[in-house]
């Protein structure tokens, strides 16, 4: 029974890294941080994160969540149809290649993937393509259950997400604002990849388990596919720092994937609420990114230059800067003792004391407090800050 589970599992992975969506979303990481390095360098004459921090992330950050819903998948045989299955790779491709990062939530994707199975059923279509022949499947057997029970899990791993993962690739680049001005705006950009094992129609599992899956769609046997899941987020943010935005927009995902999951578990007794719970879900989803890109749309900026002191945009990973504690978003007033405003008036003040650079620092709360570091050879140019100072774009 072991080494037939074994082949089964071996079976999925297989299935897995011929999947062509895995191969595109890679591409469209190593993309974004191309991107990213590109227009750091063009604003601020350096790299501020590693190239390769979006592809390294886009495993790294939700492998856990990844292992969490596969446990839940798989012990409660949350069984989902094949087409359902290959149509969320096409809508997942068609996404990435028109560069719709926030379509790439999975209300939306399992949403619209939903969508289609019950009109290719309702109107009786199918589609046939190579060796791969496509046809509507009666969702109300079960599998509404399970999709909507599904999708509610990977949303809240998509609130998660954000909480915790987002501001790991939020870069500062420059604006001009309405009144001719330079502000500090901050991009986020992330794709990530959650390899979850799902439960499918098959013949692989049923003769070694005969009770189960719990939740089935009018099949008796069974079989598992492990499916790149792609989760996308992006954000301009200017009135609030990433660190402040994306938590909350990360609370308000994470709420409604609970609600959403809850939804898969009362579409157990009634199916047509499964259908609406998914409907009304993606308008959500959607609904909380305008409307916080809304709050975004205004002259008012988080970090633009400042008569009380130098603005940080930034503050390089490893840095001197880093080590002193110095946050994008705080305000440098003195150095050495010296009043700053420019990056050239910050290193001019370094000199003042060629062993110690101490900092006068207004932070996010506008308490004032003291730091210091002790400054080696070369150190007054590599400190490692980015400052919000008029620039030329």
């Amino acid at each position: 029974m072991v080494s037939e589970i074994l082949i089964e599992i071996v079976t999925a992975i297989g299935r897995f890294l011929l999947n062509p969506l895995l191969y595109i979303v890679i591409i469209f990481a190593i993309f974004l941080g191309y991107r990213r390095v590109k227009q750091e360098r063009k604003y601020f004459n350096r790299r501020i994160i590693w190239g390769w921090t979006e592809l390294i992330g886009q495993w790294k950050d939700g492998w856990l969540y990844a292992l969490l819903i596969s446990l839940i998948s798989i012990v409660a045989g949350l069984t989902v149809p094949k087409e359902f299955l290959i149509i969320l790779i096409v809508i997942s491709i068609v996404a990435l290649v028109l560069y719709l990062i926030n379509a790439l939530s999975p209300i939306v994707t399992m949403g619209i993937a939903t969508l289609v199975i019950w009109a290719m059923s309702y109107y009786n279509w199918t589609f046939t393509w190579w060796i791969f022949s496509l046809e509507g499947s009666n969702l109300e057997d079960g599998a509404i259950v399970t999709i909507t029970m599904l999708a509610g899990l990977c949303v809240i791993a998509e609130g998660l997400l954000i909480r915790r993962a987002a501001m790991k690739v939020s870069t500062p680049s420059i604006e001009k604002t309405k009144r001719g001005m330079q502000a500090i705006v901050y991009r986020t950009k992330n794709v990530w990849v959650l390899p979850i094992f799902f439960v499918m129609p098959g013949d692989a599992i049923s003769a070694v388990l005969p009770y189960w899956p719990l939740f089935t769609i009018g099949d008796s046997s069974f079989a598992l596919v492990l499916f790149p899941l792609i989760i996308g987020f992006a954000k301009l943010s200017r009135k609030e720092l990433p660190v402040i935005k994306l938590p909350k927009i990360g609370r308000s995902v994470l709420l409604l994937g609970e609600l959403i999951l809850i939804g898969g578990l009362a579409a157990y007794f009634e199916p047509m609420i499964g259908f609406i719970v998914l409907g009304v879900g993606a308008i959500i989803r959607i609904t909380i990114s305008i409307y916080f890109a809304q709050q975004d749309k205004t002259d008012h900026y988080a970090v633009a230059p400042s008569t009380k002191g130098a603005i940080i945009a930034a503050v390089l990973p490893d840095s001197p800067a880093e080590k002193m504690g110095l946050l994008a978003g705080e305000c440098i007033r003195k150095v050495n003792g010296k009043s700053i405003f420019t990056e050239n008036e910050l290193y001019e003040a370094l000199q003042l004391n060629a062993a110690h650079c101490r900092l006068e620092v207004l932070d996010r709360n506008n308490e004032i407090r003291l730091t210091q570091h002790v400054i080696y050879s070369n150190d007054h140019y590599r400190i490692g800050l980015l400052l919000a100072e008029p620039r030329e774009i």
